[in-house]
C-alpha cells in the first residue's frame, strides 16, 4: 500500500506524483457489494490520472492518499498507430492553429516551417530546410515530396 501526499498545480487541481499531469475529479458512487462484503470506499470520491491509469483516494480524511490501478472498464482505449509502411503518400493542408490530424495515429500535428541549413557538430544539417510536420505523439515526420503537394512519412 503505497501512500501519497498530493500537490496543487498552477490551476488549483491536484497533479499526479508520476506524471505530473492534472488528475481528473470523479465523485463516488453507490455502494457496491465486493466478494460478500460491503465497499463503502466506492462512495468516496477519487482522482484518477487517465495518462497513467491509475486512481487516488483520500484516507480517512488525512490528506494523504492511497493509489490503485483503474479497472479495464474505465480505461481509455488506447490509439491505434498504423504502421510506416502502410500509409501511403497523403495531402496535408495547415489548419487556422497551424496543425493538422496525424496520418498514422490521429492526434494533431505542428508545423515546422523551412529554415536555413545549421551546422550541428561541425556538419551542415538539412533536416530542416524543408516544411515539415511533427507529430508529438508518434514521433512521426512528414515531409513534403519534391514537386506534389503530398507529404511522405520519413524516418527524421
Amino acid at each position: 500500500m503505497a501512500v501519497t501526499k498530493l500537490q496543487r498545480g498552477a490551476d488549483k487541481n491536484f497533479v499526479c506524483p508520476t506524471c505530473g499531469k492534472s488528475l481528473r475529479r470523479v465523485e463516488g458512487g453507490n455502494i457496491t457489494v465486493v466478494n460478500g462484503k460491503v465497499d463503502m470506499d466506492a462512495t468516496l470520491p477519487r482522482y484518477v490520472c487517465d495518462h497513467c491509469e491509475v486512481f487516488y483516494r483520500e484516507l480517512l480524511k488525512s490528506g494523504y492518499y492511497d493509489v490503485f490501478d483503474l479497472p479495464e472498464n474505465e480505461k481509455k482505449p488506447k490509439a491505434r498507430v498504423i504502421a510506416t509502411g502502410d500509409i501511403p503518400p497523403t495531402q496535408l493542408k495547415r489548419e487556422a492553429d497551424g496543425k493538422c490530424p496525424c496520418p498514422r495515429c490521429g492526434e494533431r500535428m505542428d508545423f515546422v516551417e523551412a529554415g536555413p541549413v545549421q551546422i550541428v557538430n561541425g556538419r551542415p544539417d538539412f533536416s530542416n530546410t524543408m516544411d515539415h510536420f511533427i507529430c508529438p505523439y508518434c514521433k512521426s515526420v512528414f515531409r513534403k515530396i519534391v514537386g506534389t503537394d503530398y507529404f511522405q512519412w520519413s524516418e527524421k
